[in-house]
C-alpha cells in the first residue's frame, strides 16, 4: 500500500506515535496489552522508553502486579524513587525503585547477603515453593550473610519480606524484553499503519468471533 518494505527488526524503539499511541491506553489488538486491566495501568505509566515496556508486561501478573500503582507514580515523579538500602540503587535504577525482575531477586542477595548467584536462586527457587520451615531457615541465612555486610537484622528482613512475593512469580528479563519487543511492534504498526494492521489482524482473528467483533469496534473508533 505504502510501495516501501518494512523490516520490524531495524524500525526505531523511540518512536513518537507509538509512544503516544501506549500513552493513551488505547491497546486493544496490540500483544500483552489488550486487557481493560493492563490498558488502564499502560494509560497510568505513560511509557516513555522500552524499558518500561518490558517492566509493565513483568509486572502485570500475581505476586508482582500488587507494586504497579507504586511503579507507576515513581516513574511520574508522584512518588520520590525510595532504595531500602544504597547498595540497591545500582540493581533497582531502571525500574525506578521496584523489583520487577527475577535477575534482581538474585543481584540482591548477592550485594545484601552476600550470596553467590547459584545461592542466590536456590534462595529464588525456595521462595517460590513457599514452604514455612524452608522459609524460615532461608530468612535466617539471608540476615546471617547480611550481618557479616555490616547490615542490621531489621533492614535485612525488611529486604527479605519486600523480595519474597517476587521470587515465585517473576519474569526473568529476558522473557519481558522478548514479549515487550513484540508488544512494541504491534503497537508501532498499529499507530504507523493502523488500516494494514487491523486487516492483518483480523484475518488472523477470522475464526474468533470474539477479537473479530472487538477488532470492528476498534476499526470503527479509529474512523
Amino acid at each position: 500500500n505504502h510501495g516501501m518494505t518494512l523490516d520490524l527488526q531495524h524500525i526505531p524503539l523511540d518512536d513518537a506515535k507509538t509512544f503516544k499511541l501506549l500513552a493513551s491506553g488505547e491497546t486493544r489488538g496490540i500483544f500483552q496489552l489488550e486487557s481493560a486491566g493492563m490498558r488502564r495501568y499502560i494509560k497510568e505509566l505513560k511509557p516513555t522508553n522500552f524499558s518500561d515496556i518490558a517492566a509493565m508486561v513483568a509486572l502485570y501478573r500475581p505476586g508482582p502486579m500488587e507494586q504497579i500503582p507504586t511503579f507507576n507514580r515513581t516513574k511520574q515523579g508522584i512518588t520520590p524513587i525510595h532504595y531500602p538500602h544504597p547498595v540497591l540503587e545500582e540493581i533497582l535504577k531502571e525500574t525506578y525503585g521496584v523489583i520487577v525482575y527475577q535477575e534482581q531477586v538474585l543481584f540482591i542477595a548477592q550485594a545484601l547477603a552476600g550470596y553467590s548467584l547459584g545461592q542466590a536462586d536456590i534462595l529464588r527457587k525456595a521462595m517460590g515453593k513457599k514452604i514455612p520451615e524452608v522459609m524460615k531457615k532461608e530468612e535466617r541465612n539471608f540476615i546471617a550473610g547480611a550481618k557479616k555486610k555490616g547490615i542490621s537484622p531489621e533492614l535485612a528482613k525488611q529486604v527479605f519480606a519486600l523480595i519474597e512475593p517476587f521470587a515465585g512469580y517473576a519474569f526473568n528479563k529476558a522473557h519481558s524484553v522478548s514479549y515487550a519487543l513484540i508488544a512494541y511492534r504491534t503497537a508501532y504498526l498499529k499507530a504507523n499503519y493502523p488500516v494494514e494492521y487491523m486487516t492483518a489482524f483480523l484475518n488472523t482473528y477470522s475464526d474468533n468471533m470474539d477479537k473479530v467483533r472487538s477488532a470492528i469496534a476498534e476499526c470503527r473508533r479509529l474512523g
